[in-house]
């Protein structure tokens, strides 16, 4: 999720136990008053599924809520609120701060290293264009090129366990 798709949540976007969150809008602070918008694109509205490790981080988050409504922001603080967060906790651990922003593309990336399609990636991230996808994090693909000509050589007959660069043709 973006941030502002993050601080629109409210209890009832999130279904515990069908384990989806519900992203249908979209916070921003506008003079000092706060807004709730829809998201910039229809492909934006989405339902994603999530790991059972973040469904209890949520459940327990929420159940320390004394009586939250379901139709309040289980995030109630600013952007600017979680940027000084993130900050502070970079300095404390010592590590390179990064905006929180920064944590969608590792969280992309992540996916990408472990093999997970574009496609899902668009709908995950709710890119209205797969181009816009391709556009951030192609370059994150690893080449797969080495990959094809195997397959093309497996399906030319060439044996599969002959040495690489001296393949023979199979009999």
């Amino acid at each position: 999720m973006t941030k502002a798709e993050a601080l629109a949540l409210t209890a009832s976007d999130i279904d515990t136990v069908n384990r989806r969150i519900s992203i249908t809008k979209t916070y921003f602070r506008h003079k000092g008053k706060d807004e709730i918008t829809e998201p910039k694109t229809r492909e934006s509205v989405r339902t994603v599924i999530i790991p059972e490790f973040l469904v209890e981080e949520l459940k327990e988050y929420m159940a320390s809520m004394y009586k939250l409504p379901a139709d309040e922001r289980i995030f109630a603080v600013v952007p600017e609120a979680v940027q000084h967060v993130m900050k502070r906790h970079a300095d404390k651990a010592g590590v390179k701060y990064i905006r929180v922003h920064d944590l969608r593309h590792s969280s992309c990336a992540y996916l990408i290293h472990l093999g997970v399609q574009p496609m899902i990636i668009k709908e995950r991230l709710g890119h209205k264009d797969i181009r816009i996808t391709l556009n951030t994090y192609g370059h994150l693909y690893p080449s797969e090129q080495e990959k094809v000509a195997d397959m093309l050589d497996k399906m030319a007959g060439i044996k599969e366990n002959a040495p690489a660069g001296n393949k023979g043709i199979s009999e």
